[in-house]
């Protein structure tokens, strides 16, 4: 096998004579720029100092280590010394990792899709010496292309422009300021989010609905779990078999397309068809706390085996390849890999196959099934793929069931299942020997937040004490070595914490100990829940309402962001209206329903506009306007009636609980309330299984 760490050099730029001020960072990302020809600055003071006085404008350029299109703009502009020679002459140059400093990746990002009606990464932003930002992108091709303006003609453009029409700069850059600070100011309305909010997102979610492939819209389509989180409430509380029957076709489509990795497992970062057959191969690892959760509840609704074996796998995906020996989990695995010793980086690489290696692993008779099963063809069979990136070569998706297989080859179902069985390992030890995708090994405070609450929640709902064990690892980590001076840090790599911790910091990493807590009934994670949760409120809440994205006492920018959207990732605000709820509920303590309903009421109006794009906020309604089931366990948390008790629990879908344990001898209990009355308690598995339904 390959060394994980040649696919990293391969994508440093391959001169190492030149460094710049980079090299003593820790970001992964800001290291592959460490040797560019161009002068980069990290940001900060002194980059912005020197652009004051050498009265330069300022190109930012924003990406993270494992971003496909990141590593070709590097390769074809920032290592190009012709290039690098234009930005440094007339520009001072900042390199920022996104995943590192979410905050500044938000303004920027907001500014330049204000400009430009769309975003990405690379994000490629001029600024005034001030911060302020004129003009921007994303990728830019080095000449003319696509409809692109070349990035020579750009740089040249704007330092002429700079030289000419500097004030008339200064000016347009100082509204588009003023225009993203008034957008943050968000208030409380009359608008109050009710049950109708919840309609209308289903209802938006129906209509872009895809009934042939699942998903949502045409392509490129993105998993977004949280959707179908909601999707899965929506159907608990409005009895509407159309919200199910979308959550499972694209749960299930999903597994079986290109975007789930059959050998491996783990999805990969969004599909480029509309048939979830070619994806982009990035892994991260928030898409896997999102899905696996997902996954989870659909098992939970369904039944469905398939559903708690692709969240189990990607799961055992996390903990293989994810996992720091510390306990925290890693941030991403790349797209792109090298096809060989000194071979070109090339997107998929590390995941495709030919026909002709699997006959060669598996041998005629085992090859042919399983090339059936998940569509191997002889010319490749990456249809869909634009650039011809896999020709020849072939993406795993389940073109077959085991009784279309059946039906085509003289073999009982059992027969074939084991065929592949077989065959996924073998295939798998292949792959292992090639040069591996570059990992990102940051650890993320917020990122580990959402993946403990998966890991935790998969304990209860799989019965795998495992998980539970690794979620309390990485809690316990974070804890104990992500914090100063008593304050939650945002990042942790190569042996060093740092960088100021962001809303979603606190939000996701209680999220996770609440989940965790509910796991192992561990009070110690309530406790620091509470505590992280009333250092939220004091240094990110809004007086009107909701949470801002940085700290009254952080660095400070040109805007202080406040959002509720949820795109890829659930917001800050999102995942904390829950928290707040949920604890309300375990501890009693108004503030925090006071706090969770003032953030209500300050999203009203944004969220009314488009509902569909806040679906974790209105699955945290959901919780808000039905009210939580509270279910307390009484007794000894081996106690075996309460074992059972608490087996029957998770067999149930039941987004709106609140779990938790008292102590106490004997026979264990549970006391169930439900908006205000409680039931006498219950010391046997078999009525508690009767009070959960059935």
């Amino acid at each position: 096998m390959f060394p994980k760490h040649w696919i990293y050099l391969i994508l440093m730029p391959n001169n190492p004579a030149f460094s710049n001020h980079l090299i003593n960072e820790k970001s992964p990302y800001l290291l592959q720029h460490a040797h560019n020809p161009v002068d980069w600055y990290p940001w900060g003071h002194l980059a912005f100092e020197k652009a004051k006085q050498e009265n330069k404008p300022v190109l930012l350029s924003i990406g993270y280590s494992t971003c496909h299109w990141c590593h070709v703009m590097a390769h074809e502009s920032f290592e190009d010394t012709g290039i690098a020679k234009i930005i440094n002459d007339h520009f001072i140059a900042i390199k920022v990792d996104r995943e590192e400093r979410p905050d500044i990746d938000h303004i920027y990002m907001s500014a330049v899709t204000s400009m430009t009606g769309q975003g990405g990464w690379p994000l490629t932003v001029f600024l005034t010496p001030e911060g302020d930002p004129f003009y921007g992108g994303t990728y830019f091709p080095p000449y003319a292309k696509w409809g692109s303006i070349g990035f020579i003609d750009l740089l040249n453009s704007i330092a002429g422009q700079w030289g000419v029409d500097r004030e008339n700069i200064l000016s347009s850059a100082h509204s588009i300021t003023e225009s993203l600070r008034r957008h943050t100011l968000i208030r409380s309305t009359p608008e109050i989010m009710d049950e109708s909010f919840l309609d209308r997102a289903y209802r938006q979610m129906r209509g872009q609905f895809d009934e042939k492939n699942g998903g949502f819209g045409s392509s490129p389509k993105f998993p977004m779990g949280h959707n179908l989180s909601f999707l899965l409430r929506y159907q608990k509380r409005r009895g509407v078999p159309e919200a199910l029957s979308m959550a499972e076709k694209t749960l299930t489509m999903m597994s079986r397309g290109g975007i789930w990795d059959h050998l491996g497992g783990g999805f990969h970062r969004y599909s480029t068809d509309a048939q979830w057959h070619v994806p982009h191969f990035e892994k991260m690892l928030y898409d896997q706390a999102l899905l696996s959760k997902s996954y989870l509840e659909g098992y939970q609704v369904t039944g469905t085996f398939e559903y708690a074996q692709i969240a189990r796998e990607t799961l055992d995906y996390v903990l293989r390849e994810m996992t720091d020996s510390n306990g925290g989990f890693y941030s991403a695995q790349d797209a792109d890999s090298s096809e060989g010793i000194g071979g070109h980086s090339k997107e998929g690489a590390f995941y495709v196959f030919s026909q002709t290696q699997i006959e060669e692993t598996l041998g005629p008779d085992a090859a042919e099934i399983f090339n059936y099963c998940y569509g191997v063809l002889p010319q490749g069979n990456a249809s869909f793929d634009p650039h011809g990136e896999f020709s020849g070569k072939n993406i795993f998706y389940r073109a077959h069931s085991l009784k279309e297989a059946q039906d085509q080859f003289p073999k009982q179902k059992d027969e074939i299942r084991g065929i592949l069985k077989a065959g996924i390992p073998k295939l798998l030890a292949l792959r292992d020997q090639r040069p591996h995708p570059h990992t990102d090994h940051k650890i993320l405070c917020d990122w580990n937040g959402l993946m403990i609450a998966s890991l935790a929640f998969a304990s209860r709902v799989l019965g795998e004490p495992k998980y539970a064990e690794a979620a309390a690892r990485a809690a316990d980590f974070i804890l104990g070595q992500m914090t100063e001076n008593s304050r939650l840090l945002h990042r942790w790599c190569e042996g060093e914490s740092g960088i100021a911790a962001t809303l979603d910091d606190h939000s996701f990493l209680i999220y996770g100990l609440l989940e965790l807590y509910e796991a192992t009934f561990q009070s110690k994670y309530l406790d620091a829940a509470q505590d992280l949760a009333d250092m939220m409120i004091k240094y990110f809440a809004d007086p009107s309402g909701g949470f801002y994205m940085t700290a009254s006492d952080a660095e400070d920018l040109i805007i202080r962001p406040k959002e509720a959207y949820d795109g890829a990732l659930p917001s800050g605000n999102s995942v904390a209206a829950l928290d707040m709820l949920k604890l309300y509920s375990l501890t009693g303590k108004d503030v925090y329903q006071t706090q969770a309903e003032a953030l209500f009421g300050c999203f009203a109006s944004s969220v009314a506009q488009a509902p569909y794009a806040h679906c974790f906020l209105l699955s945290a309604l959901d919780w808000h306007l039905e009210g939580p089931l509270e279910i307390t366990f009484e007794g000894a948390a081996d106690n075996a009636e309460v074992v059972k008790m608490l087996k029957i629990l998770y067999k149930h879908f039941i987004p709106s609980k609140a779990v938790k344990s008292i102590p106490g001898l004997g026979r264990g209990k549970a006391h169930i309330c439900f908006r205000g009355t409680c039931k006498a308690p219950i010391d046997s598995a078999s009525a508690f299984e009767m009070a959960m339904g059935g």
